[in-house]
Formats: structure tokens, C-alpha cells, sequence
């Protein structure tokens, strides 16, 4: 993808911010850090790849004024970094640019570099100025507004799943749990929960929590959890499904740089042992009216009719939903029983086994935990995929059945689809999210991911020698 040659004319600024106040945002943001030697324009991708440019600070305040023009396929390359020209988009239709602009409120510091810097997240626009159909951001952007219509606003909170990892890995390139900083020993054991293991990691998470703190994401608790090195961060609910999908990503941003900063590697990786916990990634959402009232909770202890018919909606597009949930080969290694995962579209009080749990606080906090998809799937699209289903089951007056006590994840639900192929092709045969997130988006979603699963299933791996050699 050659860049933009530097002989191109200025372009006239796109309506996003031709009003002048992302120039402001970056002057008011220089007055209070004069030693800002550069700012990163960032934005994340398909695959939560973040891509941008890196602008010296005497050249920053163009992209402030004019945007970053950039090629439009840079949105749905692949995890390899490839452009597969889905459906024509790439070298087949000449890899026409679009201009990444400023999203207001996030320009912020970066703590962690050698040089003082700033970084500001962006969005994709056309050269009309008309929102980039390929940017998953727009996507969930164009579900908030469709609930938007009907008076519905989301609340939501995202927590994280990841690991630690020794940069050295073990035979054949698998990951090992660190090192500890405490003891110099490499823990092996399981201690959910477990202060030890926070005490032990306590300044990466220190360095974490101020990292955040400083760009302004909401992180506010973290535990350890199933496996030796996983951890989890919750962020804090906001009255924006696209912040909260924000945070998400700069929270991962944050975790793996910071991580390196302490001599460890993070992954968000679903399942990187076969034999441990994988990641998830849960979404606690609930719907608020114009007034800020919770729909969910109707004053009884069991929640609304409008709760209800959303956890029917999560129901019928869950399978249709797996392929944004789970994106690739490894996301389905996640998925067995008796692990905590959902392996049905059960749903239950306060209970963890279940699909759509809807946690023991009630009232103005009555909300729905989303327990499926991986902490390495894409939270805009992950967030579209679960509003579009919740509303319309509530549109439908959908009806879930009734919830589930005791164990749920013991049987698993051959009509889902548990592998990567047979879910990108209940993506494409679905109704329900074809109607909120668009058909042309979901082909190219489709067709970026086909590509992708191809290219994994040409590599040999090691034990196929083994085992066919």
C-alpha cells in the first residue's frame, strides 16, 4: 500500500473537523504538556490490529486540521497484516484512501515511551466526509443509533481476560506462565482469585492502573483468575457503547506495553493452553430509557419483561454471532465443558455456567453479563453483534425460556457452531445482524476471515509430520 505522495494538494477539511475544535482539543492539549515530541494517530482494525502514522510535533496539527489520509483497505486486513482484496477491496478497485480523523476526548498522553509522546485514537471517514462503512467503529455506531430511534440507550462495561507469558518460550514456540518478580519461580499452579499472585505482579499492575489513569481509561479493579499468570481487569460502566468499546481496546493497548516495559509478554489470546482457562472477554450491558431509568429492572427481584426479551434476542443470534465472538481458528479451543464457558445459549441468575448470566445485583444495577466471546475478538463489532441481537428480541417480544439452575456448561449444543468455518457460515446465512450491522459489511467480514482460515489450514503444523510423516 504506497503512502500519499507529500506533492498532494491539501485537502479540503472532512465535516468531522472542519469546525476547528480538534485544533483547539490538540492547542489546549500542548499547553498543558509542552514537551510532547510527537503524537501517534492510531485506530484499531479488523482484528484489533492498532495501525497510524507517528507525526512529529511540528507536523501534528495537520492531522488536527486536514485528517490522515489512508488507504481504506487498511481496515479489513487480516491478522497477518495481509490485504486479501475481499470482494474487490484492495488492489481490484486501485486502494482508493480515506481520511482517519480525530475522535474528540481522546487525545492523551503515552506514559510509557522513552520520549514524551501523545497518542489520539481515529476513525475512518470517505472523502465526503460520510462515515467508512469497512470501520468496525461505524458499525457499532450505526446499531447505537438504531436503538438511538427507539429511545434506548445502552450502559455498558467490559472485562478482560489475558496472560502473562515468559518472552522465552518453551519447545515447539508454546507460551509459559513468568517468572515471578517475587520469588524468581515459575508458578505452575491454579489460585483463582488468589492475593499471592497480585502481590507478585504488583508493580506491572500498578504500572497498569497508572498507565490508565493517565489516558483516561477507567480501569478499577484486577484479579487473578483460573490459571497460572491469567489475570483480569474490569472497566467501568459508561452511557457509551462506543467509549466502553474504546476503553477496551486502549486497556489492551495499555496491558501489553506495559507488560513489555516489566520484561513480560501479555495475550489476549482465547485459549493459549490447551490444558488452562482461556480468555473471555464478558460484557455487562443494560438499556436505559431518555430519563436514565434502567429498563432492565421493574422494581421485583426477577427483572423486567424487557430483560427478558433482549436475553431471547442474545439467544436466537447467537449462533450467527459466534463468528465475531470467537474470529479465528484458536477462539474455538475455548469452548468445552465444565470450564465456565458457555457451550449453550442458557441463561440464569447469578450463575456463571450459563450463556446470559444476569448477575445478584438488582435494581438501578440489573444488567445482563454476556459470557461468550473471546478476549481477542473485536469489541465494536462485539458490542454491535450483542445490541442488534438484544434488541431484537425485545422488538420481537422474544421469550428465552426459563433460567437455568446448577450447571449449565455440562452439555453442549451440537446446533452452534464450535468450529471457525461452520460459524462464518452461519454468519453468512443469519438474518439478524445482516439487519443491524449491514450485509455489505458482514461479507467483507466474511470474506477477510475465509481468506484468513484458508491461509492457517495451508501451514503444516509440527505434529502433523509427526503424527503422518
Amino acid at each position: 500500500m504506497p503512502p500519499t505522495a507529500s506533492s498532494d494538494p491539501p485537502a479540503d477539511p472532512p465535516p468531522a473537523i472542519a469546525d476547528g475544535a480538534a485544533l483547539a482539543e490538540f492547542r489546549a492539549f500542548l499547553d498543558r504538556h509542552p514537551d510532547i515530541a510527537h503524537v501517534d494517530g492510531l485506530f484499531f482494525d479488523l482484528c484489533c490490529v492498532v495501525r497510524g502514522k507517528r507525526y512529529p510535533i511540528a507536523d501534528a496539527g495537520k492531522l488536527f486540521v486536514e485528517g490522515m489520509q489512508i488507504p481504506e483497505s487498511i481496515a479489513l486486513l487480516d491478522v497477518t497484516g495481509d490485504c486479501n482484496d475481499p470482494l474487490g477491496r484492495g488492489f481490484s478497485d486501485g486502494d482508493p484512501d480515506c481520511i482517519a480523523v480525530p475522535i474528540p476526548g481522546t487525545l492523551a498522553p503515552v506514559p510509557w515511551g522513552d520520549v514524551p509522546s501523545a497518542q489520539v485514537l481515529l476513525t475512518l471517514v470517505t472523502q465526503e466526509g460520510a462515515p467508512a462503512m469497512v470501520d468496525p467503529r461505524h458499525i457499532l455506531d450505526r446499531v447505537v443509533r438504531r436503538l438511538a430511534a427507539d429511545g434506548l440507550t445502552a450502559t455498558v462495561a467490559v472485562e478482560l481476560e489475558f496472560f502473562l507469558v515468559d518472552p522465552e518460550r518453551g519447545p515447539g514456540g508454546a507460551p509459559r506462565p513468568p517468572l515471578s518478580p517475587v520469588t524468581g519461580r515459575r508458578d505452575l499452579r491454579t489460585q483463582v482469585y488468589g492475593m499471592a499472585d497480585l502481590d507478585d505482579f504488583q508493580l506491572f499492575l500498578r504500572a497498569v492502573e497508572s498507565a490508565c489513569l493517565v489516558q483516561g481509561v477507567p480501569a478499577f479493579t484486577a484479579s487473578s483468575e483460573f490459571a497460572p499468570g491469567q489475570f483480569e481487569i474490569n472497566l467501568k460502566h459508561v452511557g457509551s457503547a462506543l467509549q466502553a468499546a474504546d476503553h477496551a481496546l486502549l486497556l489492551r493497548r495499555v496491558v501489553e506495553w506495559v507488560a513489555e516495559r516489566h520484561g513480560f509478554e501479555a495475550t489476549f489470546m482465547s485459549k493459549p493452553y490447551p490444558d488452562q482457562a482461556g480468555n473471555g472477554m464478558h460484557i455487562h450491558m443494560s438499556l436505559m430509557d431518555a430519563d436514565g431509568r434502567n429498563l432492565f429492572d421493574d422494581g421485583g427481584a426477577a427483572g423486567s419483561d424487557l430483560m427478558r426479551h433482549a436475553i431471547a434476542g442474545l439467544q436466537a443470534a447467537m449462533a450467527e454471532s459466534m463468528a465475531v465472538f470467537a474470529p479465528h481458528a484458536n477462539a474455538y479451543r475455548r469452548f468445552a465443558p465444565n470450564l465456565y464457558v458457555p457451550v449453550n445459549p442458557t441463561w440464569g441468575y447469578n450463575n456463571r455456567s450459563v450463556a446470559f448470566r444476569v448477575p445478584a445485583s438488582g435494581g438501578a444495577a440489573r444488567r445482563i453479563e454476556h459470557r461468550v466471546p473471546g478476549a481477542d475478538a473485536n469489541p465494536y463489532l462485539v458490542l454491535a453483534a450483542i445490541l442488534a441481537a438484544a434488541h431484537h428480541g425485545i422488538a420481537a417480544r422474544l421469550d428465552p425460556g426459563e433460567p437455568v439452575t446448577g450447571n449449565a456448561c455440562e452439555t453442549v449444543d451440537a446446533t452452534l457452531p464450535w468450529t471457525w468455518r461452520r460459524a462464518l457460515e452461519a454468519l453468512g446465512t443469519g438474518t439478524i445482524l445482516r439487519r443491524y450491522l449491514g450485509g455489505e459489511y458482514l461479507d467483507l467480514y466474511k470474506a477477510t476471515k475465509w481468506i484468513e482460515m484458508e491461509k492457517f489450514q495451508a501451514v503444516i503444523a509440527p505434529h502433523e509430520y509427526d503424527w503422518y510423516l
